[in-house]
This record gives C-alpha cells, structure tokens and sequence, in this order.
C-alpha cells in the first residue's frame, strides 16, 4: 500500500476522453505493446477530460517558452491488465539484470526485488479505495520533443528502475552534462506544474492530476483537506 492510498476518494464520474494525437509527440506502436500488453484492441492516450485540458495548457505553455518543442506522449490511462503485465515485467527485468533466477531467490532477496519494484510501480488491485494512478486516467507518463524533432535528453530513460530516476537526481551537478539533464528536467517539470499537475517523487516523467498522488502531494504542500477527485475508472 501506498502512503498516498490513505486520500480519499469522491469521485466527480468526469469521462476520459480520446487525447488529441495531432497536438503531441509519441511513441507508436504502443511501447508496452511492443513488449507485449494486451489493451484489447483500445488506445491508451485517453484522460480524464479536466486532465486533458491541463496538458494542452502545458503544451501552450511550452512552446511559449520553446518554440517548436512539444510534450512526447509515453503513456495514458492503464487498464489494471496492463499495469499487472508491466509490474511482472519489470520484476523479471530486475532478474535478469543481477543474473538472478526466480526458483533460486531466498526469501531476503525476493523482497527485495519487490521492494525496489513497487518503488516506481503500483500494484494493481480491484479494491477501489486503492486504484493505480494511471488505471483512473489522471496520469500521465510524458517528456520533450525539441524543435529538430529529437527527444531532449534527460540523463536517464523512462521507466528506468534506478535512482537516476528521481527528478532531482541530477539536481547537484558535477558536469555539464548533469547541468544540461536538470536543466532540461525543470523545464518539464515547470511546465507540468504551472498547468496543475503533480510530478511524482520517484520519477522525471510521471505526473497526476486529480488523483491520489496529486492529492497525497498537495497536502504534502500544505492543502491539508485536499481530496483525490478521480479514482479507477469503471468500464
């Protein structure tokens, strides 16, 4: 569980609605459908529809800032089939990254492993007090596209299971380099926060708008009443 899966939830019903993909950067195919996630045949680029309207107000803003550049879609909404094949895939990962088999690993070890998992994942459930972030369509996973159509580098990959991870890990810079990655992670994420969402702690990329984290980090900023406004979306 969560410290954020402690807010409650009233839900307002708003719909997801279809992402406008012609105003964006992205990924196509899918990049969790390349690895295999089933999404049934239905787009994940959809939010919530207040949640949209922020992340065009970002956009805006953006290219106010930098012309030419445009937010790089990674992923939307999650249905909880796809967060449970993607929490499964970032265990075996972690597996073959310390050359560990799974029918070897003690006890210490397995714990281990899930820990460090479920520090950028959530852990689907069909318990509706405690939805995935992306499961309600108030997340988003995103970063930059400059005006060369390049992605601008964040020292670091999305989904990476590694401290490189949190937004601020570049924060004291020893070299240009780790001066250009924070550089480039701020104005992601002013951009993100000036249009009202919420970055997660533990990842550059992933922010939220309405739901559980938004509102754990909220009154973290001194909104002590602040209540999550979207939870898993019933289909």
């Amino acid at each position: 569980m969560k410290p954020y899966h402690t807010i409650p939830i009233q839900e307002n019903h708003e719909p997801l609605v279809e992402i406008p993909l012609e105003k964006f950067s992205l990924e196509s195919p899918h990049p969790y459908a390349k690895l295999g996630a089933d999404y049934e045949g239905h787009s994940p680029y959809f939010l919530r529809q207040s949640v949209l309207d922020a992340l065009l107000k970002a956009q805006e803003d953006l290219q106010q800032e930098h012309f030419g550049w445009k937010i790089h879609l990674f992923d939307a909404f999650r249905p909880l089939s796809v967060q449970q094949f993607m929490v499964d895939y970032s265990f075996h990962s972690l597996l073959k990254q310390h050359n560990l088999n799974e029918a070897d690993l003690s006890p210490t070890q397995r714990e281990k492993l899930w820990e460090e998992v479920q520090q950028f994942w959530a852990i689907p459930t069909s318990d509706p007090t405690t939805p995935p972030p992306h499961s309600t369509g108030a997340a988003v996973d995103v970063t930059l596209l400059d005006e060369t159509g390049q992605l601008v580098d964040m020292g670091g990959e999305i989904d990476e299971l590694s401290e490189r991870s949190h937004p601020d890990h570049y924060k004291d810079a020893q070299t240009a380099p780790e001066a250009f990655y924070h550089q480039n992670r701020q104005i992601l994420s002013n951009v993100m926060k000036t249009a009202g969402f919420r970055q997660h702690p533990y990842e550059w990329w992933h922010f939220s708008l309405g739901d559980q984290l938004w509102a754990w980090l909220e009154r973290e900023a001194g909104q002590e009443d602040c209540v999550a406004r979207y939870g898993k979306v019933v289909s």
